[in-house]
C-alpha cells in the first residue's frame, strides 16, 4: 500500500511501484519513476526523466534528477537512472545529463551517498559507492564499483576513480585513481593500496600480493607508464585484478593520479 502523504505534489504522469512512501511537500514531477519499497522523505524534490530503483531511500531536502549545471545544455530530455537499495542523505544533489554521452547520469546498486554530496551531469557509479559528506563530483566522471570518496572531495570532470580505491579526506582529485589504490592530499598523491579495504573484502593474500607488486613496479621502478605496464605483463601472470590496472592506465586521458 503507497503512503502518500496529502501535502506532497505528484505530476500525473509520476510512475510509482508498490509501498512507496512520499513524506510532507515533497514534489514529484513529470516522468518520474519510482521503485517498488522506496521511500521519499519529507521535502525532496525529484524532478526530469528520473528513475529510481527498489528500496530506495532519499532524505530531506534533497534535489534530484534536475537539469544539469551546464552552459551547453539547451533543454533537451535526457535522463537520471538511479539503482536498487540505494540511500540519499540530506541535501544531496544529482542532476540528469547534458546532451552527449548517452544522455544518461547513471548510479547503480547499493550506492551510499551522505549529506551534501553532489553528482553532476553524466557521471556514471558503480555498484556499493560510499560518497561521503561534501564530496562532490564535476559532470563525465566515472566511479567504479566499491569505491570510497572521503569528506570535502572535489573530482575534477572526465576523472575516473577505480574500483575498490579509497580517496582521503579533503582531497583534489584531477587525474584518473588506480583502482585498489589509496589516495589523499589537496593535489592528490597514491599512498599503495588499499590494503583495508581490499581485506574486509575478503581478497585472498595471493590477488593482494599481485596487486601490491603491480604497484611497486608503476610507483617505485622509476620505469615510465609504458615500461612499467610492459614490466608488469612479463612478470605479473594470472591476475584480472592487475589486468584491470593495466586496462585502466592504457585507456586513461587525464593520466594517473602519482
Amino acid at each position: 500500500m503507497d503512503l502518500i502523504h496529502p501535502t506532497s505534489i505528484l505530476d500525473p504522469s509520476a510512475e510509482l511501484g508498490e509501498n512507496v512512501t512520499i513524506g510532507p511537500f515533497s514534489i514529484i514531477g513529470k516522468g518520474v519513476k519510482i521503485g517498488d519499497g522506496s521511500h521519499v522523505y519529507s521535502h525532496v524534490n525529484i524532478e526530469g526523466k528520473t528513475t529510481l530503483g527498489k528500496n530506495t531511500k532519499i532524505f530531506p531536502h534533497s534535489s534530484i534528477g534536475t537539469a544539469p549545471q551546464d552552459f551547453k545544455y539547451q533543454g533537451e530530455e535526457t535522463s537520471l537512472v538511479i539503482g536498487d537499495n540505494t540511500t540519499i542523505r540530506e541535501y544531496v544533489t544529482i542532476n540528469r545529463a547534458t546532451g552527449m554521452d548517452e544522455w544518461t547520469t547513471k548510479i547503480g546498486n547499493n550506492c551510499y551517498f551522505m549529506a551534501y554530496s553532489h553528482v553532476a551531469h553524466n557521471s556514471i557509479i558503480g555498484n556499493n559507492v560510499v560518497i561521503a559528506n561534501v564530496g562532490t563530483l564535476a559532470g563525465h566522471v566515472v566511479v567504479e564499483d566499491f569505491a570510497i570518496i572521503g569528506g570535502i572531495v572535489g573530482l575534477h570532470q572526465f576523472t575516473r576513480i577505480g574500483c575498490y580505491a579509497i580517496v582521503g579526506a579533503c582531497s583534489g582529485i584531477a587525474q584518473d585513481v588506480l583502482p585498489y589504490s589509496r589516495v589523499s592530499g589537496m593535489r592528490a598523491r597514491t599512498y599503495g593500496i588499499n590494503a583495508i579495504g581490499l581485506q574486509r573484502h575478503k581478497f585472498p593474500v595471493e590477488k593482494i600480493q599481485k596487486i601490491k607488486s603491480a604497484f611497486k613496479i608503476i610507483y617505485n621502478s622509476k620505469l615510465n607508464t609504458s615500461q612499467a605496464l610492459e614490466r608488469i605483463q612479463n612478470e605479473i601472470k594470472d591476475s584480472p585484478e592487475v589486468d584491470h590496472i593495466i586496462e585502466f592506465i592504457k585507456t586513461t586521458k587525464r593520466g594517473i593520479c602519482k
